[in-house]
């Protein structure tokens, strides 16, 4: 059985663009994650009063036949490969992959809490999935009103359209 789930991916470290590409094409290379969309990719100011660059996020819609444990160790996996160093707390990365929401399923284990716990918070989270949700209303109503409500006031803005990114990551 095939689920839904919405994820983020960032990255402030090297070719930023390049970084995302990749993660993209190795989502779509696994045999267990179908119809990837990505959204528009957007530059963002960084949280967390960590001095770094800029990021560039998307979001992302999938659907996959793994549940959200197997889907975390394959973003963790990803994230290996793309050489992400876990050295401080919100700090500069070359890549990072989150499941942002999975179906409609609320978990709060250690490892893995969904929905996102900073979701709500985080427009270039927000943004990104809005634009890529307009097929599954009640989630695009949701995030709308998570928008409205963000207390969230970084800067976000459109740096390359997600017709032209999605061109250039098809496999």
């Amino acid at each position: 059985m095939k689920s839904k789930a919405y994820l983020s991916v960032g990255s402030n470290i090297g070719d930023r663009l390049n970084n995302i590409v990749q993660a993209v094409n190795l989502l779509r290379s696994n045999k267990h994650i179908y119809n990837v969309t990505v959204s528009s990719v957007y530059e963002t100011e960084p949280v967390g009063n960590v001095e770094q660059q800029n990021f560039y996020n998307i979001g992302i819609k999938i659907e996959t036949d793994l549940d959200p444990f197997l889907l975390l160790e394959v973003l963790h996996d990803i994230e290996q490969k793309l050489h992400r160093k876990r050295l401080v707390r919100w700090g500069p990365r070359t890549i990072d992959l989150d499941i942002i929401d999975y179906e409609n399923y609320q978990i709060k284990t250690d490892i893995l809490t969904l929905p996102h716990k900073e979701r709500d918070n985080r427009k270039f989270v927000l943004e990104p999935l809005l634009e890529i949700s307009k097929d599954d209303p009640a989630y695009h109503n949701l995030l709308q009103e998570k928008i409205k409500c963000t207390k969230d006031t970084n800067w976000i803005k459109v740096v390359q359209q997600s017709e032209v990114f999605n061109e250039s990551t098809k496999n």
